[in-house]
């Protein structure tokens, strides 16, 4: 199964481990680091699922979740290192789907993230996911990327941007379509384009697979 998740962690090295260990099971994830973002992404991209550190700067999590409450029947898994019984009530008062105390082991984490989905009918079955353009073989179950059975390794921001355009070869994204999966800025997408062609073409200066459409954006044939 898969699901698209945001996570909303302002602890930089916590939020990655979080988004690591989800998108090895098979999920996409966009990260952001404090509560008004997590309000703004969550109206913006309608996750399947929200996972929320309860402590963060500008709006903290417990806001966060009353002002989506209002709006959205999405599941929230909390993080916190609040462990009392009164702030674990008041978590499944508020809406929670579950409530998870710091420190925490993160395949638990994947595994009650796994339970929701399941329970809630958000989760995707990926039995026909693998991609194939070509030689080349994207698979968003396993988190890889081969090229004539070799093994490539790439980062999971190009994990992702490669498997976007994977899932519709020779169509062209603009920047802007690009951005909607987590990166932040337009400049951002070329240097992971650039990075991109490093590994997965015979001559980057060249590309064959990854290129560019002047005036609009990239697509991958």
């Amino acid at each position: 199964m898969c699901a698209h998740i945001l996570v909303a962690e302002d602890n930089v090295h916590q939020a990655e481990l979080v988004r690591r260990y989800l998108e090895h099971d098979g999920h996409s994830v966009v990260v952001v680091h404090d509560g008004r973002a997590a309000i703004d992404e969550t109206r913006r991209r309608n996750p399947d699922l929200l996972v929320l550190d309860v402590m963060m700067p500008l709006v903290d999590g417990i806001d966060v979740m009353r002002a989506i409450r209002t709006e959205s029947d999405v599941p929230i898994v909390l993080l916190t290192a609040r462990s009392a019984e009164d702030d674990v009530l008041l978590g499944f008062d508020l809406g929670a789907d579950d409530y998870i105390t710091k420190p925490f082991r993160p395949r638990q984490m994947v595994a009650r993230v796994r339970t929701i989905l399941r329970r809630t009918g958000r989760a995707r079955e990926t039995n026909a996911t693998v991609l194939k353009v070509g030689d080349l073989v994207v698979d968003p179950v396993r988190h890889e990327v081969r090229i004539k059975d070799e093994l490539v390794n790439l980062t999971p921001a190009e994990f992702r941007l490669l498997a976007r355009m994977a899932a519709q070869p020779q169509r062209v994204f603009t920047r802007e379509q690009l951005l909607e999966d987590g990166f932040i800025t337009a400049r951002t997408v070329d240097v992971h384009m650039m990075k991109l062609r490093r590994k997965v073409e015979r001559d980057p200066r060249r590309p064959e697979r990854l290129l560019t459409v002047y005036g609009i954006g990239y697509k991958l044939v």
